[in-house]
C-alpha cells in the first residue's frame, strides 16, 4: 500500500512502474513483483483544510499524472508543497534509477495565489519543455487563471499561456479531467479550456470553454468555442475533456454539456466554427481523455463509455453504442476498450458494441476520473492507494480469441513514455488472467479463477 491517494496514471519504464501520491511522494515499482524499487517523499503537502476549496483530502501533493523522459533517465512531476508554512507548485525531476532529485524548479505564475490553483493536468514533453496545466481547486473559490506552462527539462524561467487574461476577467482552467495536453507532429500543443467569468458575449471573448492550439512557445495559434460559450460559462457547462486528434485532421472535443463538436484541426473557426455536433452523446458529463482508433473515439462518461463515429464527406459524428458500465478515461489494447468504474471495476468492452468482454474488481479509486495503462506487458489499474497489475496468460490457459488492436491513430511528437503508451502486443491481453491480479507496492492476489486457470 501506498502512503497517500493516488491521483494519477501509472507509467512504465525500463522494466518499472511509476506513480506518484498525494503525499508528494514518488514511487518506482518492481513490474515482475511490486517490490518497491525507490521511494521518494519530496516535500510536505499541503493540508487540504488550508486550502479555500476542493474535494482532495486529507492532502494535496502530487496530483497530474507525471511524464518520462528516457533520453535523460528522469522522472518529472509537479508538487503542490509547502514552502515556508505556504503552499507552492514546484516542478521536480527525478533520477529513474534511483530517484535521486535533479531539478527544483517553482513554476506558481507570477503573481498569483498558489492556494487556488491546482495541477490537475497530466504532463507530457515538447522537445526539451514539459508542458502541463493549470487551473483552480474544485468549486472554484477564491480567484485563479488558467494556464498552461512550459518549463525546460534542465530549468530556468516558466513561460506561460493564460485563459481569462484580461484585467477583471478570471477562472477558464485547463483541467481537461486530468489528461495531458496533446502535441502533435508540429510539436504544437493542444488543450481545452473551462469556464471563464465573462457571462456575456456583449463582452470580449475571453478564450474560455475552448479548445486551444498552442505553439511550442506559447503563442495561440486558433481556436474554437461554442457559440453558447457565455451560458455555458455561467453555468458550469464547459469543456472539460481533452482534444482528440484523428489522423485526417479531424478534432473531437465535449464537455459538461454533453455535445460532442467535430472540428477542423486546420481550421477551427473561431466562436461556433464546428463541422458538425452531436448533441447528448452522455448521459453525464465528459470528462479525461479518449482513445482514438481510425476514426472512432471512445469517450470517457463516468455513466458508461460512448464510442462515437466520425465521418469526414460530409463532416458528421453517429453515436455508435454507449455502455452502461465503465466510465473513466478508456484506452484501447489488445483489441479491447479497456475503461474503470466509480463501482472499483476495471472492463475491458468489446469495441465493436461495448459489450463486457472481461472485468475484475480492482477497489476503488480515489478520484473520479482514474485511467488504466499498458506497458511492460502488463496492463495497470489505479485504485485510491495502489496499482493492480495484470498479467498476460500462459499459452495453456483457456481464454476467449480476442481480434488484434489497431495502432492508435495520433501519436505525440515527443520523447516520453506516457500511461497508456505501448508494451503489449496486438492480442497478447486476449490471454488476461481476470481475478490473477499483482497489486503493484501492496499484496500478491492469487484469486480463485487463478487457481483454477494454473491447473489446467
Amino acid at each position: 500500500m501506498l502512503d497517500g491517494q493516488l491521483y494519477v496514471e501509472p507509467l512504465v519504464s525500463s522494466g518499472d512502474v511509476y506513480v506518484a501520491t498525494e503525499d508528494d511522494t514518488v514511487y518506482a515499482l518492481s513490474s515482475s513483483t511490486g517490490a518497491v524499487v525507490w521511494s521518494t517523499h519530496v516535500a510536505s503537502p499541503v493540508p487540504a483544510s488550508s486550502l479555500p476549496c476542493g474535494d482532495i483530502s486529507p492532502t494535496v501533493g502530487i496530483t497530474g499524472t507525471p511524464v518520462i523522459d528516457p533520453a535523460r533517465n528522469e522522472v518529472f512531476v509537479v508538487a503542490d508543497e509547502l514552502e515556508g508554512g505556504k503552499p507552492a507548485h514546484v516542478l521536480v525531476g527525478l533520477s529513474t534509477t534511483s530517484g535521486a532529485i535533479e531539478l527544483t524548479q517553482n513554476v506558481d505564475p507570477p503573481g498569483a495565489n498558489p492556494a487556488a490553483l491546482l495541477q490537475r493536468t497530466g504532463l507530457t514533453l515538447d522537445g526539451d519543455q514539459v508542458i502541463f496545466g493549470m487551473g483552480g481547486n474544485y468549486g472554484d473559490c477564491s480567484s485563479y487563471r488558467g494556464r498552461v506552462v512550459a518549463v525546460n527539462e534542465a530549468g530556468g524561467t516558466p513561460a506561460f499561456f493564460t485563459v481569462d487574461a484580461a484585467v477583471g476577467d478570471s477562472q477558464g482552467a485547463i483541467w481537461m479531467g486530468g489528461a495531458a495536453p496533446v502535441v502533435d507532429s508540429s510539436g504544437n500543443i493542444w488543450v481545452s479550456a473551462g469556464n471563464g467569468s465573462v457571462y456575456s458575449d456583449s463582452q470580449p471573448y475571453d478564450d474560455s470553454d475552448s479548445a486551444l492550439e498552442l505553439s511550442s512557445s506559447l503563442q495561440l495559434l486558433q481556436y474554437f468555442a461554442p457559440t453558447t460559450w457565455p451560458e455555458n460559462n455561467a453555468h458550469d457547462l464547459d469543456m472539460s475533456m481533452v482534444p482528440a486528434l484523428l489522423s485526417d485532421g479531424q478534432v473531437l472535443l465535449g464537455g459538461k454539456s454533453r455535445i460532442v463538436y467535430l472540428l477542423n484541426g486546420a481550421h477551427l473557426g473561431g466562436i461556433g466554427g464546428q463541422e458538425a455536433s452531436l448533441g447528448s452523446a452522455c448521459r453525464d458529463e465528459i470528462d479525461g481523455g479518449s482513445a482514438v482508433v481510425g476514426t472512432t473515439v471512445y469517450l470517457p462518461c463516468p455513466s458508461g463509455t460512448v464510442a462515437v463515429q466520425v465521418t469526414a464527406s460530409p463532416p458528421g459524428l453517429n453515436l455508435d453504442w454507449s455502455a452502461a458500465v465503465g466510465g473513466g478515461p478508456p484506452i484501447v489494447a489488445a483489441g479491447l476498450v479497456w475503461t474503470i468504474g466509480q463501482n472499483g471495476t476495471l472492463y475491458g468492452l468489446d469495441p465493436s458494441t461495448g459489450a463486457v468482454r472481461q472485468q475484475a474488481s480492482i477497489g476503488v479509486a480515489a478520484n473520479h476520473f482514474p485511467t488504466p495503462s499498458v506497458g511492460g506487458g502488463l496492463l495497470l489499474a489505479p485504485t485510491a492507494n495502489r496499482v493492480v497489475a495484470f498479467t498476460a496468460s500462459s499459452p495453456n490457459t483457456s481464454t476467449t480469441s480476442l481480434p488484434p488492436s489497431k495502432a492508435p491513430a495520433n501519436q505525440p511528437k515527443n520523447r516520453s513514455e506516457s500511461a497508456g503508451s505501448g508494451g503489449i502486443p496486438p492480442g497478447a491481453l486476449s490471454g488476461i488472467v481476470i481475478g490473477g491480479l499483482l497489486v503493484v507496492g501492496g499484496t500478491v492476489w492469487l484469486l480463485r479463477r487463478r487457481q483454477r486457470n494454473s491447473s489446467r
